[in-house]
């Protein structure tokens, strides 16, 4: 049996492919599960995706994936393999032909499915990093167009083991020299060809001429001397042409065209060099096409008032920067949230102007309901850590000094259980939590009913791993990896008490710490009262309760409440203190969209937070009614302050 070899060139770079393509695919799982709907992947192949480094590893393999798709056209072009994946007449004319020629142009048509799907996960995975018409619709295509790879590659094989079994699936593994491409037509030499083969066939068709009479033999004469060695040959005659027939000029000296032997011989540097020069282009565009926020200069008189209101003068003449957030849940079924942000200082403050896209003004945070057979907590999700219904509405901006592009796997690791010597979460999702000792990112986190509304903005932070509470370890609450508010007290606290081990056990196990005094008072307060989740609450309405409009639960204040009370699931108390009270904030929402204010030292001197100066990288996200389903963005922005 004829053993089948593949050229070298062509199996450097099918398994180049292979490779990038392998890790960009698990990379890109890894990363999925952290999409809505997606949890199927987590829960069945949460051990063959990788936990560290996802976004490092996927986006180099894309640029390899992208590098080596541009050298494999010049390798086939160069090589005069061509013919391999050439789509003409006769491979759709193949299709309905005997076996070898059907699978023959069913190979070819596949190989087209793939540089089709390959180049729109290049196109759209370009457009997902660099920012630009990144939304929704991007990502579903990029998402699609990912489950073509392990179809075709199942396809690919069977389709090759059919056409010459497993010899032909060993040709991949057994490189030989790449052959000799034919010469290149010649037209001259043609042309010349032509005529003679015409002058033959007209001497062959010729009728035969009579033979001459026989003429008396002459007298002998003598033999010629032999021709000197010095006397010049006879030149060869010149070939008949007939008449009205022009003869081909003779091919000029010189004038033949020369093949360049390096392009001729070694197809594959070209098409190495090539890859090379891609890549690099694509790096330097990542380097060069940094997204930059200015901080401008502005005089203490023109410090923005925090309302909530954006016509402030300071704010008119600052023009905005935008970035497309995604990969959230909600948002009307996009998960895609536009944030449009404006910065000033007066060189003792920081103010942050930040507008984004939300369907619907959500304040409804864990509220409760009495029903006849006692109360309930409305969620969704809360018990794992992962609410996605009666959460309120928040935002929240990530600043940090780490000099990278891809801070996520600085400070958010996938995977259920990143850390093996820590609990796994309850969600199933990644963990923020920063790689070495001492090292925090600084997260502001606003809230549209916890705090949000009395001008407090939580200030927190990513640090180390934090060591497991005992509830923690039992599973009975979510372990948050590194993610803890700066020390200091909040103004607000969950209105409920949850005996988690009664829960376990299919029991409710939750009752209100405080019952309103007022039961109409207090509905009021809350607006018209819809308990769907996309329907958003009316202008003035709130969902917490203050300790001046409430009292502690008894059994008494209990019997007093009716069926069907709903009650808010936040208390408001007190005041911010300590790190954790550095930030003021006022925010409004009109017209699908929150604008929100901020203030805050440009310098606390806190440990936790990132002094406000150049080179600082900021992200941003949004939530929409969820608890940590957030939208992102991959690229930070980096701040210039004048």
């Amino acid at each position: 049996m004829k053993i089948r070899k593949t050229d070298y060139g062509t199996i450097l770079l099918h398994w180049t492919l292979v490779g990038a393509t392998v890790i960009a695919f698990l990379t890109g799982l890894r990363m999925a599960t952290e999409a809505p709907g997606h949890a199927w992947i987590a829960n069945n192949l949460d051990w063959l995706l990788p936990r560290q480094r996802t976004w490092t590893w996927h986006m180099p393999a894309g640029v390899v994936l992208a590098s080596v798709a541009v050298a494999y056209m010049i390798y086939i072009a160069k090589s005069g393999l061509g013919r391999r994946v050439a789509i003409d007449k006769m491979r759709f004319k193949g299709l309905l032909g005997r076996r070898p020629a059907r699978l023959g142009s069913i190979s070819v048509m596949l190989h087209w499915v793939l540089f089709i799907a390959m180049g729109t996960l290049i196109i759209t995975g370009g457009l997902l990093f660099f920012g630009v018409a990144s939304g929704y619709a991007t990502m579903m295509i990029h998402w699609y167009a990912t489950w073509v790879i392990p179809v075709f590659l199942v396809l690919h094989v069977l389709v090759h083991f059919s056409i010459g079994g497993k010899m032909q699936l060993y040709r991949v593994f057994r490189p030989a020299p790449l052959p000799p491409p034919p010469p290149k037509l010649d037209p001259v030499e043609l042309l010349t060809m032509l005529v003679e083969q015409s002058e033959k066939l007209e001497e062959a068709e010729a009728p035969p001429r009579k033979p001459a009479p026989a003429a008396r033999p002459a007298a002998r004469e003598p033999m010629p001397a032999p021709r000197r060695m010095e006397e010049p040959m006879r030149a060869r005659p010149e070939p008949r042409v007939p008449a009205g027939r022009m003869r081909p000029p003779a091919p000029a000296k010189g004038n033949s065209r020369r093949r360049n032997p390096t392009f001729q011989a070694n197809p594959f540097m070209v098409a190495t060099a090539a890859a090379i020069v891609i890549g690099s282009a694509m790096f330097a565009a990542d380097y060069y096409a940094e997204d930059t926020v200015t901080v401008y200069r502005i005089a203490t008189s023109d410090a923005p008032t925090l309302d909530g209101d954006s016509s402030d003068r300071v704010w008119r003449n600052i023009q905005p920067h935008m970035v497309t957030t995604n990969q959230g849940d909600n948002f009307d079924g996009t998960g895609e949230s536009k944030v449009w942000i404006k910065a000033a200082h007066d060189g003792t403050w920081v103010y942050f102007l930040v507008i984004w896209e939300d369907p619907t003004r959500s304040l409804k945070q864990l509220p409760l309901i009495k029903k006849a057979d006692g109360w309930h907590l409305l969620q969704n999700g809360f018990d794992k850590g992962d609410e996605n219904d009666f959460n309120e509405d928040k935002f929240s901006l990530l600043f940090t000094t780490l000099p990278i592009t891809l801070a996520a796997d600085r400070t958010f690791h996938m995977s259920s259980q990143p850390l093996p010597d820590k609990p796994a979460t309850l969600s199933g999702r990644g963990i923020h939590y920063t790689p070495a000792p001492n090292l925090y990112a600084d997260a502001w986190l606003w809230k549209a009913t916890s705090g949000g509304p009395t001008g407090w903005m939580d200030d927190d932070h990513f640090g180390p791993p934090a060591e497991p509470t005992p509830d923690q370890v039992k599973g009975l609450t979510p372990y948050k990896g590194g993610f803890a508010p700066d020390p200091g007290t909040a103004n607000y606290s969950d209105n409920f008490v949850i005996d988690r081990e009664a829960a376990r056990l299919g029991n409710r196990g939750v009752r209100p710490k405080r019952l309103p005094k007022d039961v109409a008072a207090m509905t009021a307060a809350m607006g018209e009262i819809n308990l769907d989740p996309n329907i958003g609450e009316s202008e003035g309405a709130r969902w917490f309760m203050t300790e001046a409009e409430s009292v502690p639960y008894s059994a008494e204040a209990d019997a007093q409440t009716p069926i069907g009370t709903v009650v808010p699931g936040v208390l408001v108390s007190g005041e911010f203190t300590g790190d954790r009270a550095d930030i003021r904030c006022a925010a409004r929402w009109a017209a699908g969209h929150w604008t929100l204010e901020i203030a805050r030292k440009m310098d606390t001197k806190s440990k936790y937070d990132v002094p406000i100066k150049n080179g600082v990288f900021m992200r941003v996200a949004a939530f929409d009614h969820t608890q940590i389903r957030h939208t992102r963005q991959i690229r930070p922005m980096r701040l210039e302050v004048q």
